[in-house]
Protein backbone atom coordinates (compact mmCIF):
# COMPACT_ATOMS: atom_id res chain seq x y z
CA UNK A 1 0.00 0.00 0.00
CA UNK A 2 3.06 2.69 1.03
CA UNK A 3 4.67 1.83 -2.25
CA UNK A 4 1.15 2.09 -4.26
CA UNK A 5 0.25 5.27 -2.68
CA UNK A 6 3.80 6.57 -3.59
CA UNK A 7 3.05 5.79 -7.05
CA UNK A 8 -0.21 7.84 -7.06
CA UNK A 9 1.27 10.79 -5.52
CA UNK A 10 4.24 10.46 -7.84
CA UNK A 11 1.58 10.34 -10.85
CA UNK A 12 -0.24 13.41 -9.55
CA UNK A 13 2.64 15.28 -9.69
CA UNK A 14 3.86 14.38 -13.16
CA UNK A 15 0.53 15.26 -14.40
CA UNK A 16 0.33 18.24 -12.50
CA UNK A 17 3.53 19.51 -13.83
CA UNK A 18 2.69 18.59 -17.53
CA UNK A 19 -0.79 20.58 -17.51
CA UNK A 20 0.47 23.71 -15.88
CA UNK A 21 3.92 23.33 -18.40
CA UNK A 22 0.95 23.29 -21.50
CA UNK A 23 -1.26 25.62 -20.03
CA UNK A 24 1.09 28.46 -18.55
CA UNK A 25 4.55 27.98 -19.88
CA UNK A 26 7.23 25.94 -19.46
CA UNK A 27 8.66 28.74 -16.79
CA UNK A 28 5.15 28.56 -14.45
CA UNK A 29 7.28 28.02 -11.74
CA UNK A 30 8.84 32.14 -12.11
CA UNK A 31 5.14 32.75 -10.83
CA UNK A 32 4.14 34.23 -14.37
CA UNK A 33 2.39 32.56 -17.57
CA UNK A 34 3.61 32.81 -21.05
CA UNK A 35 1.10 35.09 -21.35
CA UNK A 36 2.59 37.46 -18.91
CA UNK A 37 -0.13 37.04 -15.98
CA UNK A 38 1.10 36.45 -12.87
CA UNK A 39 0.13 33.14 -11.10
CA UNK A 40 -0.55 33.22 -6.91
CA UNK A 41 -1.28 29.52 -6.16
CA UNK A 42 -2.17 30.17 -2.74
CA UNK A 43 -4.88 32.89 -3.63
CA UNK A 44 -6.01 29.79 -6.09
CA UNK A 45 -6.15 28.04 -3.04
CA UNK A 46 -8.20 30.20 -0.32
CA UNK A 47 -10.42 31.26 -3.30
CA UNK A 48 -11.75 27.41 -3.68
CA UNK A 49 -11.74 26.87 -0.27
CA UNK A 50 -14.72 29.56 -0.11
CA UNK A 51 -16.26 27.96 -2.57
CA UNK A 52 -16.43 24.47 -0.76
CA UNK A 53 -17.54 26.24 1.91
CA UNK A 54 -20.46 27.35 0.11
CA UNK A 55 -21.17 23.86 -0.62
CA UNK A 56 -22.80 23.75 2.76
CA UNK A 57 -26.08 25.22 4.13
CA UNK A 58 -24.03 27.33 6.66
CA UNK A 59 -25.85 30.35 6.71
CA UNK A 60 -28.42 30.98 9.30
CA UNK A 61 -30.88 33.16 7.70
CA UNK A 62 -31.56 31.46 3.68
CA UNK A 63 -32.19 27.58 3.36
CA UNK A 64 -31.34 26.41 6.91
CA UNK A 65 -32.88 22.94 6.04
CA UNK A 66 -31.38 22.18 2.87
CA UNK A 67 -28.56 19.37 2.36
CA UNK A 68 -25.21 20.01 1.68
CA UNK A 69 -23.32 19.16 -1.34
CA UNK A 70 -21.08 16.93 -0.57
CA UNK A 71 -20.67 15.59 -3.85
CA UNK A 72 -19.83 19.59 -5.13
CA UNK A 73 -17.59 19.91 -2.20
CA UNK A 74 -15.18 16.92 -2.72
CA UNK A 75 -15.03 18.49 -6.31
CA UNK A 76 -13.60 21.77 -4.93
CA UNK A 77 -11.22 20.00 -2.37
CA UNK A 78 -9.74 18.25 -6.00
CA UNK A 79 -9.58 22.03 -7.15
CA UNK A 80 -7.96 22.87 -4.29
CA UNK A 81 -5.46 20.15 -4.89
CA UNK A 82 -4.11 20.70 -8.64
CA UNK A 83 -3.34 24.34 -7.14
CA UNK A 84 -1.44 22.87 -3.89
CA UNK A 85 -0.15 20.24 -6.20
CA UNK A 86 1.13 23.16 -8.14
CA UNK A 87 2.39 24.80 -5.23
CA UNK A 88 4.39 22.23 -4.04
CA UNK A 89 5.50 21.67 -7.53
CA UNK A 90 6.85 25.78 -7.09
CA UNK A 91 9.07 24.86 -4.50
CA UNK A 92 10.12 21.63 -4.95
CA UNK A 93 8.47 19.98 -2.20
CA UNK A 94 7.66 16.85 -4.31
CA UNK A 95 11.90 16.10 -2.94
CA UNK A 96 10.11 15.33 0.11
CA UNK A 97 7.44 12.94 -1.26
CA UNK A 98 7.80 10.81 1.91
CA UNK A 99 6.92 13.41 3.98
CA UNK A 100 3.63 14.07 1.87
CA UNK A 101 3.19 10.35 2.41
CA UNK A 102 2.28 10.85 5.92
CA UNK A 103 -0.42 13.52 5.62
CA UNK A 104 -1.37 10.50 2.75
CA UNK A 105 -2.31 8.23 5.99
CA UNK A 106 -4.24 10.68 7.61
CA UNK A 107 -6.56 10.09 5.25
CA UNK A 108 -6.07 6.68 4.36
CA UNK A 109 -6.24 5.01 7.71
CA UNK A 110 -7.78 8.42 10.27
CA UNK A 111 -9.64 8.29 13.02
CA UNK A 112 -11.42 10.98 12.36
CA UNK A 113 -15.27 10.05 12.03
CA UNK A 114 -17.13 11.52 9.07
CA UNK A 115 -18.50 14.91 10.57
CA UNK A 116 -21.90 14.63 10.32
CA UNK A 117 -23.00 18.18 11.32
CA UNK A 118 -19.75 19.64 9.13
CA UNK A 119 -19.14 22.20 11.52
CA UNK A 120 -16.06 20.98 12.53
CA UNK A 121 -14.89 20.67 8.19
CA UNK A 122 -15.83 23.76 8.01
CA UNK A 123 -13.36 25.06 10.41
CA UNK A 124 -11.02 23.10 8.93
CA UNK A 125 -11.50 24.37 5.88
CA UNK A 126 -11.22 27.50 7.07
CA UNK A 127 -7.80 27.32 8.88
CA UNK A 128 -6.62 25.84 5.57
CA UNK A 129 -8.00 29.55 3.84
CA UNK A 130 -6.57 31.70 6.62
CA UNK A 131 -2.85 29.73 6.60
CA UNK A 132 -3.25 29.89 2.61
CA UNK A 133 -4.12 34.46 2.97
CA UNK A 134 -0.87 34.76 5.27
CA UNK A 135 2.09 36.60 3.99
CA UNK A 136 4.33 33.72 4.10
CA UNK A 137 1.93 30.60 4.43
CA UNK A 138 3.39 27.49 5.40
CA UNK A 139 3.02 24.80 2.65
CA UNK A 140 3.84 22.02 5.64
CA UNK A 141 0.25 23.53 7.26
CA UNK A 142 -1.75 23.74 4.17
CA UNK A 143 -1.06 20.14 3.41
CA UNK A 144 -1.80 19.02 6.68
CA UNK A 145 -5.23 20.81 6.86
CA UNK A 146 -6.08 20.04 3.40
CA UNK A 147 -6.17 16.35 4.28
CA UNK A 148 -7.72 16.62 7.50
CA UNK A 149 -10.25 18.44 5.71
CA UNK A 150 -10.53 15.53 3.18
CA UNK A 151 -10.72 12.88 6.72
CA UNK A 152 -13.81 15.04 7.64
CA UNK A 153 -15.61 15.10 4.59
CA UNK A 154 -15.13 11.34 4.10
CA UNK A 155 -12.66 12.16 1.13
CA UNK A 156 -10.39 8.97 0.60
CA UNK A 157 -6.97 9.08 -1.04
CA UNK A 158 -8.03 6.49 -3.44
CA UNK A 159 -11.16 8.47 -4.12
CA UNK A 160 -8.80 11.88 -3.94
CA UNK A 161 -7.12 9.93 -7.08
CA UNK A 162 -9.57 9.38 -9.13
CA UNK A 163 -11.75 12.32 -9.19
CA UNK A 164 -7.77 14.15 -9.37
CA UNK A 165 -7.43 12.05 -13.05
CA UNK A 166 -10.62 13.22 -14.08
CA UNK A 167 -10.73 16.61 -13.42
CA UNK A 168 -6.77 16.67 -14.78
CA UNK A 169 -8.33 15.51 -18.44
CA UNK A 170 -11.30 17.34 -18.12
CA UNK A 171 -8.92 20.69 -17.46
CA UNK A 172 -6.86 19.79 -20.04
CA UNK A 173 -9.97 19.36 -22.08
CA UNK A 174 -11.28 22.64 -21.10
CA UNK A 175 -8.05 24.57 -22.27
CA UNK A 176 -7.96 22.89 -25.50
CA UNK A 177 -11.49 24.10 -26.16
CA UNK A 178 -11.48 27.52 -25.62
CA UNK A 179 -11.30 27.98 -21.98
CA UNK A 180 -8.86 31.19 -21.90
CA UNK A 181 -10.30 33.06 -24.43
CA UNK A 182 -14.14 32.32 -23.25
CA UNK A 183 -15.29 30.31 -25.94
CA UNK A 184 -15.49 27.29 -23.83
CA UNK A 185 -19.43 25.93 -22.96
CA UNK A 186 -19.95 24.86 -19.19
CA UNK A 187 -22.93 24.17 -19.43
CA UNK A 188 -23.80 20.59 -21.02
CA UNK A 189 -27.50 19.78 -21.92
CA UNK A 190 -28.33 21.56 -18.56
CA UNK A 191 -25.32 19.96 -16.69
CA UNK A 192 -22.02 21.36 -15.34
CA UNK A 193 -19.19 19.85 -17.39
CA UNK A 194 -17.81 18.76 -13.85
CA UNK A 195 -21.06 16.36 -12.96
CA UNK A 196 -20.27 15.01 -16.50
CA UNK A 197 -17.06 14.18 -15.83
CA UNK A 198 -17.96 12.75 -12.60
CA UNK A 199 -20.87 10.23 -13.75
CA UNK A 200 -18.52 9.18 -16.88
CA UNK A 201 -15.35 7.98 -14.24
CA UNK A 202 -18.10 6.81 -11.87
CA UNK A 203 -19.77 4.57 -14.60
CA UNK A 204 -15.99 2.73 -14.83
CA UNK A 205 -13.36 3.86 -12.41
CA UNK A 206 -10.30 2.34 -14.45
CA UNK A 207 -11.28 4.04 -17.47
CA UNK A 208 -7.46 5.33 -19.07
CA UNK A 209 -6.80 8.71 -19.43
CA UNK A 210 -7.53 8.36 -23.24
CA UNK A 211 -10.89 6.98 -22.31
CA UNK A 212 -12.04 9.51 -20.60
CA UNK A 213 -11.07 12.35 -23.09
CA UNK A 214 -13.04 10.31 -25.62
CA UNK A 215 -16.02 10.37 -23.94
CA UNK A 216 -15.77 13.84 -22.74
CA UNK A 217 -15.38 14.39 -26.62
CA UNK A 218 -19.08 12.30 -27.03
CA UNK A 219 -20.07 14.55 -24.46
CA UNK A 220 -19.56 18.06 -25.07
CA UNK A 221 -22.23 19.83 -26.66
CA UNK A 222 -20.69 21.56 -29.62
CA UNK A 223 -19.56 18.35 -31.38
CA UNK A 224 -16.63 19.76 -32.77
CA UNK A 225 -14.02 18.32 -30.94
Amino acid sequence: MHIENIQKLQRMLDLQQKLNDETNGLDWEKGITKNGKIINWHRCIYMEAVEFIDSFPWKHWKNIDAEPNIENAKIELVDIWHFLLSEMLRVDYQKRIDNLYKHVIAVSYSQYSYDEKHENTIKMAEEMLNEATKNCPKINAIVSQFFNTCALIGLSFDELYIKYLGKNILNKFRQDNGYKDGTYIKIWNEKEDNEVMLEIIQSNPNLSSDEILNRLQQEYPNGNT
